[in-house]
């Protein structure tokens, strides 16, 4: 099969590049030529992050405010398939996911362009899916096939395990009790098995079929109780972030929403969610399956 992909993306932790090398290896098996790039930010983030720093990158990833990246080089002028790996800060793409599509480079290779888009956060990717997508189309790519890969675990067990590993760099179950944070290893590996099935269609260059082949292996699952609150917590984030951008000293904004985030979690959305159980989701049947769909598609 000879055929060119680019497979684009930023890595922190390094779990990314793991997904990466996992969903390739099938493509490269199956002929094709995988131009791996891993784009870095001129001021790296540093990994662990100290846990006022992480806050304090809200406000423009969630204002989607570009950052300058050290320069990568492209082999190909054109790519028979683009797959770019990326990963949700605070509802949004990451900084640097961001300024990967928007990076005039990059834009250029896009147009008419077959793209997969691979996610791994903690749980809550549905609206930074929403603006890559849009990103994408914008720059003329065709969106082709979407994975989205999670934190299986309860939400309040993996904000505590996300925590752990963010500030100690250490992917291990904490005090030995809770489980190993992240996408799990088994679902990291079985990117291969979805990798296979990209690579069929890549050799026939059909791709109407493949989000649904996808869907068959649970490549992207939709679960409604984190719809619900993402499709909150996301109009209260870009008030904060707005905020927060206007003030000089930020230092003591950005703490008071660390901790109305801690406060959100525990005790708003158990809150929020039983009201909706009562008063709102069993009348709203129809409008949550299609909303359910929209994030399930790549139209």
């Amino acid at each position: 099969m000879d055929k060119k992909v680019l497979a684009i993306y930023y890595t922190q932790s390094g779990q990314m590049g793991d997904i990466i090398n996992s969903f390739t290896t099938p493509i490269v098996e199956a002929g094709a030529t995988v131009e791996k790039v891993q784009v870095k930010p001129v001021t790296e983030y540093k990994f662990p992050w100290k846990g006022n720093h992480f806050f304090s990158v809200m406000p423009d990833c969630v204002l989607s405010v570009p950052t300058a990246l050290q320069p990568f080089d492209l082999k190909e002028k054109a790519y028979d398939l683009v797959i770019l790996g990326y990963q949700p800060w605070f509802l949004s793409p990451s900084i640097p996911s961001n300024s990967i599509v928007n990076h005039p480079d990059f834009k250029a290779i896009l147009r008419d362009t077959p793209v997969i888009t691979i996610s791994a956060g903690r749980n809550m990717w549905l609206n930074a899916y929403d603006r890559i997508r849009k990103s994408l189309k914008e720059a003329g790519g065709k969106l082709v096939g979407n994975i989205a890969l999670v934190d299986k675990h309860l939400n309040p067990v993996s904000f505590v395990t996300i925590f752990y590993w963010m500030l100690t760099g250490k992917k291990e179950r904490y005090l030995n009790i809770f489980p190993k944070p992240g996408v799990s290893d088994e679902d990291i590996s079985n990117t291969a098995v979805l990798g296979a099935i990209v690579a069929k269609h890549l050799e026939t260059g059909r791709w109407s079929n493949l989000q649904q082949e996808l869907l068959d292996q649970k490549a992207v699952v939709v679960k409604y109780p984190l719809m619900f609150i993402e499709g909150k917590a996301k109009f209260i984030f870009a008030a904060w972030a707005k905020f927060i951008a206007k003030r000089k000293n930020k230092a003591p904004w950005i703490s008071a929403f660390k901790y109305y985030l801690f406060v959100a979690l525990f005790l708003g959305a158990p809150v929020l969610l039983i009201l909706d159980a009562i008063f709102i989701k069993p009348f709203s049947t129809k409008r949550i399956k299609a909303k359910k769909q929209n994030y399930l598609q790549v139209i």
